[in-house]
Order: structure tokens, then sequence, then C-alpha cells
């Protein structure tokens, strides 16, 4: 399906019924990796998952400046409204944990719960957040030098994704990808909403950062998956499924 949203055309998907859960991606991949929870979950709940700006279906802009995180919360938001919801449970891996707590931060009163997986809130340190700007930079480069042959082999989340715009995913990393400042993780103690963060326990990036998480929103419940890598939902999908039913269904 298409919205019509903040200039854009999204495609989205939903099925389900119940209350909303909307599920973002990580940088990379598309909505289509969430096609296994819409199935797990859409005798309580309606799923809504979709494609960021820049990836999958979604409109691609040429304008660079038409990519970043304050954006794609705008999107999500949009998207809510076309779809006439209220308030929703929001969460998503990677790069859609991370905008998931963007948009808590920007709008608690539409966000019901958080389901953050293998993601990080960002750093305070300039010089770690450079770092992470600069791999978001090269892997942009890389794009833009050898088309979308560059994601092929990074990970499970990314290898089965259909793009249509290499040049879209450059614009995004640069854009989305990349963080300036620090005001997601200095805003995780005012979380108010119930909180599950989801990892890998062989997601090493993101383990430190998930614990760390959960230590700082208050209530939050932190759920390891034996033998799942950075796309857990992927790699275990059945303890996966569990662990967020269980959670969903304690709301």
């Amino acid at each position: 399906m298409r919205a019509q949203v903040n200039g854009i055309a999204i495609d989205y998907e939903v099925t389900g019924d119940g209350p909303v859960v909307l599920l973002g991606h990580g940088y990379g991949s598309t909505r289509h990796m969430w096609d296994e929870q819409h199935r797990a979950l859409a005798d309580r709940w309606r799923v809504v998952s979709w494609d960021m700006r820049g990836h999958g279906q979604t409109d691609s802009p040429d304008d660079p400046a038409r990519y970043s995180a304050a954006l794609t919360v705008a999107d999500m938001r949009a998207l809510l409204q076309h779809l006439g919801v209220e308030r929703a449970v929001i969460g998503g891996l990677s790069l859609g944990g991370y905008v998931s707590l963007a948009f808590v931060l920007a709008h608690p009163e539409m966000t019901r719960a958080l389901v953050i997986c293998d993601s990080g809130p960002g750093y305070r340190n300039a010089e770690a957040r450079a770092q992470w700007n600069q791999r978001a930079h090269e892997r942009a480069a890389n794009l833009e030098a050898k088309g979308l042959e560059a994601l092929a082999r990074r990970s499970r989340e990314t290898q089965q994704a259909v793009h249509r715009s290499a040049q879209g995913l450059a614009h995004a990393a640069r854009g989305m990808l990349a963080q300036e400042g620090s005001q997601v993780i200095d805003g995780l103690g005012s979380i108010r909403v119930p909180t599950l963060v989801i990892v890998g326990d062989q997601d090493q990036p993101f383990v430190a950062p998930s614990e760390y998480m959960a230590k700082k929103i208050p209530g939050a419940r932190l759920e390891v998956i034996p033998g799942a890598g950075h796309s857990s939902n992927l790699d275990q999908p059945e303890t996966f499924n569990r662990v967020l039913r269980e959670f969903l269904a304690s709301l």
C-alpha cells in the first residue's frame, strides 16, 4: 500500500486486528524483514511495517537535505495519522530502533510502548559519534561507486532486500544513519512507557548498548536472544516472537 505524506509516497503493509504495532527496519533493509512478525501477531495485533525514505519501494528524494532522523520521525507520525491511529506500540531494529527512541521523545502521547531491537541510543562522546558517522559516509560512497551490489553480502536483513535506488540509500546513510548530537541518549531517563529491549547474544556491537538502554529507561525489560546475531527476529524467529508476544500481552 502507498501513503502520500510529507511530499513522498511511503510503501507500507498492514495486517491483523487489534492495537497497533508500528515496526521500523534497519538501514539497508526493508519492511519485509518483519513479514514473519506480521504472521505471528496477526491474531491479536494490527501490525504496520513500512519502508523508510530512500529504502525499498518508498520514494527516494533527489535532495540529500530531505533525509534525517527528524524527517523519519515525521514520516512515522504522518503514516499513523494516515491510518487514523492515535497511539501505537512503536518498535524497530537497529536504525529502526534508534528512530523509535527519537519518536517517543518527540511524541510521547502517541507512544503506547516501545520495542527496541539490536539497536543503540547513539553517542554522548563526540569522537565515538564521528567514527560512527565516518562509517556511514563510507557506506554512502560505496553505494554511489558500486550501486546496490554494495549491499549484497552485508547481513541477513539486507540480503533479501529489494531497493529502487542506490542513491537514495546513500542519501539515507548520510542523513539518517549518521547521527547529530546526543538528544536520544540524553533522553532515555525521561521515557515513561513500557519498554522491551531485545538483542541477539551474538550481536557484539549492540549487547552493551542494549544493556545500557535497559538500565537507563525506567522499568525497561532486557531480553537476550540465544543464537541470534544482529537480525534477532530473522535469526531466531520463534524465540523472538514468544518474547515479543509476552511483552505485548502484558501491556
